[in-house]
């Protein structure tokens, strides 16, 4: 017998997503309070480092999975239509989506 857990998933990405989330604008603000890059080519450097660079990319598919939740609980709650909603959620997936495609080809270029 599979026991169904509709709601505990999403609670649980929405929390380790927001934990994620504030442990590395943490960081990120003592890093610069304690050592600002004093340069471009400085925070350039840094950025494109890959303990960073990966932490960057997690901090942003942790914000983008917290949008998708966090948005599609809404629609969910108060968008009555069906047809409206799956709309709704579609454009809502769409721009998501977008939005990961070019973070990803921001980190791509700058690495090269």
């Amino acid at each position: 017998m599979r026991k169904t857990v509709t709601g505990l998933r999403a609670w649980l990405i929405q929390r380790v997503s927001a934990v994620y989330m504030l442990l590395f604008i943490a960081f990120f603000l003592i890093r610069f309070v304690v050592d600002p890059p004093r340069s471009y080519l400085a925070w350039s450097g840094w950025m494109t480092g890959s303990g960073i660079g990966i932490a960057t990319c997690v901090f942003f598919a942790a914000l983008l999975a917290h949008m998708w939740v966090g948005v599609r609980d809404v629609i969910m709650d108060y968008v009555k239509p069906a047809a409206l909603r799956v709309s709704a959620l579609t454009l809502l997936g769409g721009g998501l989506i977008a939005a990961g495609l070019r973070v990803a080809q921001i980190f791509w270029t700058a690495r090269s």
